[in-house]
């Protein structure tokens, strides 16, 4: 359960993102990197930010 919500927060805030850039300002593409660099960040560590936040919030496995 916590694996669909991590991927779909990302895939939500990179997808936010891309529109944003698109109609309101280009420089949103940096959260879009921000986003990536952490995921990457994530499949190198085995750490990730949104998973301890799901962890406080009691969200299973």
């Amino acid at each position: 359960m916590k694996n669909r919500i991590v991927r779909a927060v990302a895939g939500t805030f990179v997808l936010v993102s891309l529109v944003l850039a698109i109609t309101v300002n280009i420089n949103w593409l940096w959260f879009t990197a921000f986003v990536g660099a952490n995921l990457l960040q994530s499949s190198i560590t085995k750490w990730c930010l949104m998973d301890t936040i799901l962890d406080r919030l009691s969200v299973k496995d």
